[in-house]
């Protein structure tokens, strides 16, 4: 009788470690996407805030000054 009860105790605790496994390879992926989605909405603040003016403004005072003609020394 106690062997009985034993091994139906046994059964118990290995269901509940497997079912605790997978939930833990289930909430891995899960807690990648969400961080991967705060990174995302983190890395694209910028882009909103700031346009490429002053990049592209530097630019074209490099290209002007490249194209001007220097007298050779």
């Amino acid at each position: 009788m106690v062997n009985l009860l034993i091994s139906q105790l046994w059964w118990y605790v290995w269901g509940w470690e497997v079912g605790m496994a997978a939930l833990a390879w289930l909430l891995i992926p899960l807690a990648a996407a969400i961080g991967a989605g705060l990174w995302g909405t983190w890395a694209n603040r910028t882009r909103r805030s700031r346009s490429d003016g002053p990049e592209l403004d530097g630019y074209a005072r490099f290209r002007e000054a490249m194209e001007k003609q220097h007298s050779g020394t």
